[in-house]
């Protein structure tokens, strides 16, 4: 006599062979991408976006638990606290003790855009993004999906969408494949520009600026608003691939 399927066992192999992340496509899908994004992130959940540089990993910048979370997906140390993306230029200074008017002039000229600035934290800021020495690297990205998100969440501790030594996703496919079920929520947005990410300048240690990873946006477009802006230092040969510094979005 022919046995007939187990109901049971047929929803448990469905149930173990479906993702346990959830992918959505913006081109098609963007107000439910949004709603997914938000509840995600709300629940401390990470979630995988695209920037105008590359894909990047996310979670709630006011979350600590969310924050650890992306640095153990990315098996990062909290030595390397992820940047901070905003939606809006006029919400750095809610973030940073001062905003100086040669700041002004680089955020006017570049954001939205693929720079970087490190700065002063305010000092009331409820940010446990990690050992950042009462600093905070903040950009807005030139991503007009990405933005939405922002808008829809508020900041986002945000950094490139790979394991530490690996290279930085371009694809949602490519993001995927390295982080798997840790992002519960991947967001589609096509390939991004990179594999080059932002250039960070830092602004805390030095007030006339140092560039401290070259990115995107090169040093004499910089100079030309901050004068005696620093280069960055040219990198020392490593003969090992896994010392390489990883990036950020």
């Amino acid at each position: 006599m022919t046995q007939l399927p187990n109901p049971d066992d047929q929803a448990t192999a469905a149930a173990q062979s479906e993702p346990a992340w959830r992918r959505f496509d913006l081109s098609t899908q963007l107000d439910e991408a949004l709603s997914a994004a938000e509840q995600a992130l709300a629940a401390g959940q990470l979630i995988v976006l695209p920037t105008d540089t590359v894909y990047g990993i996310a979670a709630d910048a006011l979350q600590a638990d969310a924050v650890q979370a992306l640095l153990d997906a990315k098996r990062r140390g909290r030595d390397m606290p992820p940047p901070v993306l905003i939606a809006e230029p006029a919400m750095l200074r809610a973030l940073v003790a001062d905003v100086p008017p040669e700041v002004d002039a680089l955020i006017n000229r570049f954001w939205p855009g693929a720079l970087t600035l490190i700065m002063k934290a305010q000092a009331s800021l409820r940010m446990d993004l990690g050992r950042t020495e009462g600093t905070i690297a903040v950009r807005v990205p030139d991503h007009a999906d990405a933005r939405a998100v922002l808008r829809r969440v508020g900041p986002l501790a945000v950094s490139s969408a790979n394991t530490s030594g690996q290279p930085p996703a371009t694809t949602v496919d490519e993001a995927i494949a390295q982080l798997g079920a840790s992002v519960s929520v991947y967001l589609d947005g096509g390939p991004t520009p990179g594999p080059v990410a932002s250039t960070i300048i830092d602004l805390a240690s030095i007030t006339t600026g140092r560039i401290v990873r070259a990115g995107m946006i090169g040093f004499g477009e910089l100079v030309d608003v901050l004068p005696q802006l620093e280069d960055v230092p040219a990198p020392e040969a490593s003969p090992h691939p896994e010392d390489a510094p990883t990036s950020d979005a």
